[in-house]
């Protein structure tokens, strides 16, 4: 399937940058995946995970947060 370019996402700022608007990301989300990109270089480029992928990479992100705060 192919994917979605980045003009046609529907990014938006993830809650987990930061609330200063340095060090933000943005998320777009889609049917079965998420892409991720800077938010500083919007036309870099963007990783895209799978549905599953992107639940991982939430619940580490969640547990190393709890470990460290």
């Amino acid at each position: 399937m192919p994917l979605p370019q980045a003009e046609a996402l529907p990014f938006r700022k993830s809650s987990y940058s930061s609330a200063k608007g340095q060090n933000c990301v943005e998320v777009a989300d889609t049917p079965g995946t998420s892409a991720v990109r800077d938010s500083q270089n919007p036309d870099s480029g963007h990783l895209t995970f799978s549905s599953s992928e992107w639940t991982a990479l939430l619940a580490t992100t969640r547990r190393t947060e709890a470990h460290h705060a």
